[in-house]
């Protein structure tokens, strides 16, 4: 974490801040939209209306080229694909059909090479971002600037061009970056970035109570649609049902992140009175399914190539429900080739095109539920399982909230890497830095906590 970011920005005025975090607009919007972005979006579009055949022949075309360049200038996959009998040959002529008896990547083989040997040994400039995801295991994703540019032109064409708006409408976003410093902040709780007409709001600070100062961000900044957090976005919506206040009405809602159940989707669609379309990709930017402008989720091809298959590792028919196992093809740099997400998704039964689009469709994204985590003071927040990222050694976590302020860390460790004092002080803190003082409790089980359906929560509330 940057000095700036973590002991400059928290003390200076809103006003000061704003121009920061414009600052960091300005540079985060050239890196996206500039370079290859526009003939890519071009390129996106094209394909929209491909027959299957041309997909077929397209992704065939592209997942040959990717694992070629996977075999010879990634170590992972040289020696995991040698070691396995796989010879270069062999990728060079790979069907679709057989690419389901290559070895899966699994989430803790990105936790544990990600930075290493997944990375391609010939590299282009790029960053890594951290992220725990819904499962709390902690993983770097390697982001060039090419495929940066590609997979938000893929983002432009297929999330929010359906959804009727574009790069340069006025948005307000509501997403992970903690903005606002301490639990007890106070008012406005959003910041505006003045290069990207964005209105950032805050995650951590949702209540009946503040829902006031989230409107008037909303209203004063002239926010056209939100996008974000489907939880933080359904919640912002019922406290101001439940307060009996009216929002504007909007273009689009615009959700990712969590599961969108019916009710939720009801009571946003309600509030500010528009469409809201539901998409699914997490940073790991290796496939994409989104709504399209006639409510249909589907895959697309060219983002990534996306299986669903049953327990025993076979395709699962229309219809039924399998695990989301994905194939990136425009990130070169670091390939992500049979990557089990963790989670799952319903086949549709009726795989007729959506309006000339010959894109597999999709039922429901199932999976993603997690528990919220609620303050003394009202607040409700999500995607808590951040406090996990960037602790050196930590395989996975858990976070349990037994009461307003007593709570549990459950932590799969690397033995020799994982430091307990460091770790245990950097978690605690980062618990009091957003709910106040909080009683917490350490475990270092063999293995986590499963639901039912068999999936790790990263966060598990029992106030609920």
């Amino acid at each position: 974490m940057s000095f700036v970011q973590n002991i400059i920005y928290p003390i200076m005025p809103v006003s000061v801040q704003n121009l920061m975090i414009s600052g960091f607009g300005y540079q985060w919007y050239r890196r996206r939209f500039g370079g290859v972005f526009e003939s890519f979006l071009k390129e996106v579009k094209e394909r929209e209306l491909f027959a299957h055949e041309q997909w077929a022949g397209y992704q065939t075309e592209m997942l040959r080229k990717i694992l070629v360049h996977a075999y010879r200038n990634t170590p992972f996959y040289r020696e995991k694909y040698t070691n396995s009998g796989i010879l270069e040959s062999d990728l060079q002529n790979i069907n679709l059909s057989e690419l389901k008896y290559l070895p899966y990547l699994e989430k803790d083989d990105l936790r544990r090479f990600g930075t290493s040997s997944l990375l391609s040994e010939k590299r282009s400039k790029g960053i890594f971002i951290s992220s725990s995801g819904s499962t709390g295991t902690p993983t770097k994703i390697y982001l060039p600037i090419y495929f940066h540019q590609k997979w938000t032109a893929v983002m432009e064409a297929r999330v929010r061009n359906w959804a009727g708006v574009n790069k340069d409408t006025p948005r307000g976003m509501i997403g992970g970056r903690r903005i606002i410093k301490g639990a007890s902040a106070s008012a406005p709780y959003y910041r505006y970035n003045f290069f990207e007409r964005q209105t950032y709001l805050s995650a951590y600070h949702i209540s009946s109570n503040s829902v006031d100062n989230y409107l008037e961000g909303i209203i004063d900044n002239r926010v056209e649609y939100l996008t974000g957090y489907a939880m933080s976005i359904y919640l912002l919506s019922r406290f101001i049902a439940e307060r009996g206040l009216t929002a504007p009405k909007l273009t689009a809602v615009i959700t990712s992140s969590e599961k969108l159940t019916h009710e939720m989707r009801r009571t946003i669609e309600e509030v500010f009175q528009c469409r809201v379309f539901d998409s699914y990709s997490g940073c790991e930017a290796c496939g994409l399914i989104s709504e399209t402008p006639e409510g249909i989720m589907v895959v697309s091809p060219d983002a990534g190539i996306m299986e669903f298959i049953d327990f025993e590792g076979n395709y699962v028919n229309p219809g039924e429900t399998g695990e989301i196992v994905s194939t990136g093809l425009i990130n070169y740099d670091q390939p992500l080739i049979r990557y089990r997400i963790g989670d799952l998704a319903r086949v549709s039964k009726d795989q007729l095109p959506v309006n000339g689009r010959h894109m597999l469709r999709i039922d429901e994204i199932e999976g993603r539920i997690e528990d919220t985590v609620t303050t003394p003071d009202g607040r409700v927040m999500v995607r808590f399982h951040s406090v996990f990222v960037d602790i050196p050694g930590l395989k996975s976590g858990q976070l349990i909230q037994h009461s307003h302020t007593k709570f549990t860390i459950k932590l799969i460790i690397e033995k020799g890497v994982y430091n307990k004092e460091i770790s245990e002080n950097t978690l605690k803190n980062r618990l009091i830095s957003q709910i106040g003082i909080v009683d917490v409790i350490f475990d270092y089980p063999d293995s986590l906590i499963h639901s039912s359906s068999g999936k790790v929560k990263a966060v598990i509330s029992e106030l609920h």
